[in-house]
Formats: structure tokens, C-alpha cells, sequence
């Protein structure tokens, strides 16, 4: 028997030899982890630096040429960032988002030529990008990441594509070879679609057309790209605006708002405007069938800017004389009666995609001139109604809204379903649509972070 010394006291205490242990490492825990005793993190936290690679960092992959064709790799991020998180929320709508990715990945067997499979995989993965960029964003604004933090990659989106568009129209010329374009072999770089996908041209202008514009198009290859993105972004922004009350970023935004109407009455693109007021009809119906008229003023401030800047640019003058000179509404409409006769060909799966990729330099092929008209051609019936499915379940849960913000975005899957007759966005523009449903479902399915505060 011996005595220790413990903390001071002496006990009398029987002495054994204890061989040495190593300490077992414990990693911090996230807070929020069921089991803050284990060793794995069930539930790690998402960043929001992907979305800026990606949106605020657009003009950079603008200039390098590699803004489509790099597109889908940022969806793979996500998906690995979302894969790694351990539990993923499900926002409505996943079910049949899945369905119908489901249906076009298929469609592949309709595929006449094996060459045509790198640009059905590029459609491919811009849809399932848009797809991980709705959940990622919805997950992040669930996990209380501070909602302008979530909405500003998309805000900086916002104003690259008023800022290229005002390059569209101070340098209308403007033309120049991307570094990804000298960077392909001689062959593909010749292929019209790779070049429309990594040229840089500030406007587009089709010199066989009957009456010849400089139309505002950068960063995307066609002007009614242009025009579908301004009508899915200008709710988001109208959504950050009401959100978020000071910051550098909002003095920008109110600046930009009234500077993108220039552009966008240049592009002549009678689908924006048509999609914009469809959505501003459905929201004041919804405000007036529930007795409330906080969206009024606003509304009638951007239309007051609208008509000042119809006072100086003649948009209404300008669209008369492009239809009255071209056959642009019978040609469309050919296009569609021709289209909707062969899908009745091959009505469940298509063709796999249009019939050539390119509608600028050659005569619009079978399957474009609108989304609806791509999804029934390229992928069938059923694509297409599984598409159509997918914007009436969003829009149902977004009716839910009762914030200012989540009203703006409410409006979204109505826009875009008045807009997908007419215009086609597999690209970038349908990650932007689902960017701004992806918030919008996080605010009505739970609590969100609506700090007002300046995004860090």
C-alpha cells in the first residue's frame, strides 16, 4: 500500500502499472447532428460558393467561351457537394423532375447517328443541372444560410447579363474568338452549334432576314435567349429587392433594373414581354382576390420607366415593322404544324432532339422556335407533360407565398410556362428558373434566414 497525491490530497490508494493509452481524436460535430458522439457528420453544411462559380462568375466563362458547354460540370459539384451532405431535403415537384429526367435520359435510343449523342448528353445535363441547382439552393435556404447570401450569385448573374446586354448595344459589332474556341480542333470549331456556344458576339443579326437588326444576345449564342433569361431574373431581383433592405448589392440592383429596359427593347423579343405580363397579371389578381394592393406601386413604377424609355426607343414601331417586313409569325406557325406531325410519328419518345442544332444559320429545323415543341419532339408526349406537370405543382405550392419576396417568385412557373410555347431554355436560363422556385419553395415549406442584412 502507498500514498498518492491527487489534486492535493493525500488517499490512500492501491498503486497499479498502467500502460499508456493513445487519446482517441474526436472531430468537432456539426450543430444540429443526432448523434454528437459519432465519428461520422450526418449532416455536413452546404456551401454557397458553388453558386457563385457558377452565376457570379458567369462573365468570366462568358470570355472564355466556356459558359454552355461548362455548364453541366457545375451540376456534377453540386451533386457530389449534395451526395456528400448525408440527408438531402425534397422539395415538391422532385418526383415528377424525376419522371421526366427519367423519360428524356431514354430517349437516347431514338438517336439516329452516334454523333448526335454529345448533344443530346449536353441538353441532358443542362437539365439535370437545373434540376441540382433548385435542390441545392432549397436545401440551403432551409439550412438557415442567410437568404441573401442564397439569392446574391443569382443577383451578380443579373447584372453581367445587363451589362453585356448594354455591350450589345454601345458595340453592336462586336465579334471575337473565345479561347475555347481556338482551342477546339479545326473540325469541331467549324461545326455551326460549337460555334454559336463559344464565339463571343455581343448582339446576333441574321443578314437574310428581310429586315436586318443588331439584337442585344451576350452571353447567350441567340437573342431570345436573352429575353427568356431578363424575364425569369427581373422577379428574382424584384424578390431580393423586397428581402433585402441595404447593401452595395441592392444599390446596384435599383440601378440596373431601370438600365436593363434599353436591352431589352432592343431585342425585340415579343416572349419576354408577353411572359412578364402574364406573371404581373397573375400576381395582381392574386393581391386583389385577397383584398391587398402592397404590389401596386411597384408595378406601376416599372411600368411608368417602361413607357419613358418606349419615348425614346419606338419598341412598338420597331417590332410592327419587324413582323410586317418578315414572315416571322407564318414561318413559326408552319414550323409548329410540321413539328406536331411527326411527333404523331413517334409520340412516346421522339427523336431523341431537333433535327439539325442549329437555328441561325439555316432554316429552323423540327423541334425548336419553343420549348414545348423541343420537349414533344426530342423526348414525346409524355415529356412534355410531365414538364407542364412539374411548373403546375410548383406553382400550386408557391401560391402559398405571403411575403412580398415570395410572391415575386411565385410568379415564376407562370412565366415560364407562358414563355415555353415560344421560346426554348435548356441552357443556363432554366438553372435560373429553378434557382428562384428553389428559394421560393424553401420560404413556404418552412423557416428560412430572412436576415435583411448585407450578404458577406
Amino acid at each position: 500500500m502507498s500514498d498518492t497525491a491527487v489534486r492535493g490530497r493525500r488517499l490512500r490508494w492501491p498503486v497499479r502499472a498502467v500502460a499508456a493509452v493513445r487519446a482517441r481524436a474526436v472531430a468537432p460535430v456539426e450543430p444540429g447532428v443526432r448523434d454528437r458522439g459519432a465519428w461520422v457528420v450526418h449532416t455536413a453544411r452546404l456551401p454557397v460558393w458553388p453558386l457563385t462559380a457558377m452565376f457570379g462568375c458567369m462573365p468570366l466563362w462568358w470570355a472564355l467561351g466556356a459558359f454552355q458547354l461548362a455548364w453541366p460540370c457545375f451540376g456534377v459539384l453540386l451533386f457530389v457537394l449534395l451526395t456528400t451532405r448525408g440527408r438531402i431535403r425534397l422539395p415538391a415537384g422532385t418526383t415528377v423532375w424525376l419522371v421526366f429526367l427519367g423519360i428524356v435520359a431514354v430517349s437516347a435510343v431514338r438517336l439516329n447517328r452516334p454523333t448526335a449523342l454529345a448533344t443530346f448528353s449536353l441538353r441532358l445535363g443542362m437539365l439535370v443541372t437545373a434540376f441540382l441547382v433548385g435542390l441545392y439552393v432549397y436545401n440551403l435556404a432551409r439550412d438557415r444560410v442567410p437568404w441573401a447570401r442564397v439569392a446574391a450569385p443569382v443577383c451578380v448573374y443579373w447584372v453581367a447579363v445587363v451589362a453585356l446586354g448594354w455591350l450589345g448595344v454601345l458595340a453592336p459589332r462586336f465579334s471575337a474568338a473565345s479561347p475555347v474556341e481556338l482551342a477546339l480542333p479545326v473540325g469541331l470549331a467549324a461545326q455551326p452549334f460549337l460555334q454559336d456556344l463559344t464565339h463571343l458576339d455581343a448582339t446576333e443579326f441574321n443578314p437574310y432576314s428581310a429586315n436586318p437588326i443588331y439584337r442585344p444576345a451576350a452571353p447567350y449564342p441567340y437573342t431570345n435567349n436573352w429575353g427568356t433569361g431578363l424575364a425569369f431574373l427581373v422577379p428574382f431581383v424584384l424578390a431580393y429587392l423586397t428581402a433585402v433592405r441595404r447593401g452595395p448589392l441592392r444599390l446596384v440592383l435599383l440601378i440596373s433594373l431601370p438600365l436593363s429596359l434599353v436591352p431589352a427593347f432592343l431585342t425585340l423579343n415579343r416572349g419576354m414581354f408577353i411572359g412578364l405580363g402574364a406573371g404581373v397579371l397573375y400576381l395582381l389578381g392574386r393581391e386583389i382576390a385577397r383584398g391587398r394592393v402592397r404590389l401596386l406601386l411597384p408595378v406601376a413604377v416599372i411600368l411608368l420607366v417602361g413607357w419613358l424609355v418606349t419615348l425614346i426607343i419606338p419598341v412598338v414601331d420597331l417590332i410592327r415593322n419587324r413582323t410586317s417586313t418578315t414572315d416571322t409569325n407564318i414561318d413559326r406557325y408552319d414550323l409548329y404544324v410540321q413539328t406536331w406531325a411527326a411527333v404523331l410519328h413517334s409520340p412516346l419518345l421522339g427523336y431523341g432532339q431537333p433535327t439539325s442544332v442549329d437555328t441561325t444559320h439555316s432554316v429552323e429545323p423540327l423541334g425548336t422556335q419553343g420549348l414545348l415543341w423541343q420537349l414533344l419532339y426530342s423526348y414525346g408526349i409524355p415529356a412534355a407533360a410531365c414538364y407542364y406537370l412539374l411548373l403546375l405543382v410548383v406553382a400550386r405550392r408557391l401560391s402559398a407565398a405571403v411575403s412580398a419576396s415570395g410572391l415575386w417568385l411565385s410568379a415564376l412557373p407562370v412565366i415560364a410556362a407562358v414563355i415555353t410555347p415560344f421560346y426554348g431554355y435548356v441552357d443556363p436560363n432554366m438553372s435560373v428558373l429553378f434557382a428562384g422556385v428553389g428559394l421560393g419553395l424553401a420560404a413556404v415549406d418552412g423557416a428560412v434566414n430572412r436576415d435583411p442584412g448585407v450578404p458577406r
